[in-house]
């Protein structure tokens, strides 16, 4: 059953299979008559009239709902448009070949429907590389638990970063796992963390290690960083090139469930700062060997996660020396302002301001020691105009503050695993792991 849900639907043999019989279903319904009743020349005018009116109707819905409703957040890509387009086409075809149709074609088309359906999914899943895997897609853990190191290696003494000289015998990669962090101060009830072990943390008398707190977007949950923004392949790499040494990463739960948005502030829907601020430092802190902070210490995310990312990391100079925000938000929100303020800030106009990473950052500024990385989507055109004003706010705050952005890329996968890669060898090197 692992193997089965272990499947990758971005790309390899499910995925060309799929396309494969969706194309052979679209051909034979095409070109075999539903019946002997219909007309050759008449059947195959009616399936292009089908296909271009489904194949618009799936366009205008798209407009409806992404572009007018705002209903997903985003913008969606070229791809993604098309592949839409293109399986309402085929449903299209399919609907009318159940006109006077025979037994077997009325058994035919609803399947074909559902793998037109599946298709168009799978095509826009791949244009925002959300889910990697069929266990992805249904929202199965991908990690066991973790195992993590000892936070004492006992009598030893540690070696310095500087010092460090990996031993024989080093995994070649990291370690990934889940574990439960106690909402002990906040009461949120946070799903199971991620934690990324690096291969140096795994020999007998490892170095402290830098820690980087990364969030999810939203919808969300915590493995998504490592898993489809592809951070532990990057974690791997920059290991692999600086003899085992790379920073340990907590992904946290800032949500509560998948479709949850408690803004990462302290509210109504959940005190989910409280939670990120001291409930999960104070487990690292207890569970792993670290540095302190805030020297070593980081925060990050994709999305709405790296909206919080800004957000904590600006109200927090004393926590976190380093920020990565990837796609983030400009500020807070639950749609619209009116319904931010509502629910999230009691109707305090006030305190949503407030909330407000660039009124944060102005609050704190100057900042003395802290590292930031914005990055976003060339083609991102609903979320990149924020970002690139917040990058320029942190400037003018104090912060060492970079720019990265994804060509070809929109609010999508693709976009945060190469702004993640960047991201952290900036961060990894301004904390001396490159040495």
């Amino acid at each position: 059953m692992d193997r089965v849900l272990d499947i990758g639907i971005l790309s390899g043999p499910a995925v060309i299979a799929t396309w494969i019989l969706a194309a052979v279903a679209l051909l034979l319904l095409i070109a075999i008559r539903p019946s002997r009743r219909w007309i050759r020349g008449r059947w195959m005018l009616t399936a292009a009239v089908a296909a271009v009116g489904f194949g618009v109707v799936g366009i205008a819905l798209t407009w409806l709902l992404a572009d007018h409703y705002n209903l997903f957040g985003v913008v969606l890509t070229a791809d993604s448009r098309m592949w839409i387009a293109l399986a309402f086409a085929g449903i299209g075809i399919a609907l009318a070949s159940l006109w006077r149709a025979t037994w077997r074609r009325a058994i035919a088309a609803p399947l074909a429907i559902v793998l037109f359906a599946l298709t168009g999914a799978m095509g826009v899943n791949i244009a925002f590389g959300q889910y990697p895997t069929l266990r992805a897609a249904l929202g199965l853990p991908a990690f066991g638990a973790a195992d993590l190191p000892p936070v004492d290696p006992g009598d030893a003494d540690r070696p310095t970063i500087d010092d460090w000289t990996p031993p024989a015998g080093m995994p070649a990669q990291g370690t990934v796992g889940t574990v439960t962090i106690p909402a002990t101060a906040s009461g949120f009830a946070a799903r199971p963390a991620v934690v990324y072990t690096p291969p140096a943390a795994l020999t007998d008398n490892p170095p402290l290690l830098p820690v980087l707190i990364i969030m999810s977007g939203q919808p969300g949950s915590p493995e998504d960083p490592l898993t489809a923004a592809h951070l532990q392949q990057s974690l791997d790499a920059y290991a692999a090139a600086h003899d085992g040494l790379a920073p340990f990463v907590v992904s946290p739960d800032q949500l509560g469930s998948p479709d949850a948005n408690p803004m990462c502030i302290d509210s109504a829907l959940g005190n989910s700062a409280t939670y990120l601020t001291v409930d999960v430092p104070n487990w690292i802190r207890a569970n792993l060997p670290v540095l302190d902070a805030p020297g070593g210490w980081g925060i990050g995310g994709l999305s709405q996660g790296g909206t919080c990312s800004i957000q904590l990391g600006a109200a927090h100079p004393e926590l976190f020396s380093a920020i990565l925000d990837a796609s983030g938000e400009e500020f807070p929100s639950l749609g619209d302002e009116a319904t931010t303020i509502a629910r999230g800030f009691a109707g305090d106009q006030a305190a949503y301001e407030a909330a407000k990473p660039a009124a944060i950052m102005a609050a704190h500024a100057p900042y003395q020691d802290m590292i930031a990385v914005f990055g976003v989507g060339s083609d991102d055109a609903g979320f990149l105009p924020g970002v690139q004003r917040i990058y320029q706010e942190a400037q003018a705050a104090g912060m060492t503050a970079s720019y990265v952005e994804a060509q070809g890329s929109a609010h999508d996968a693709t976009a945060w695993s190469y702004i993640f890669q960047q991201g952290l060898e900036t961060i990894a090197d301004h904390w001396g792991l490159g040495r």
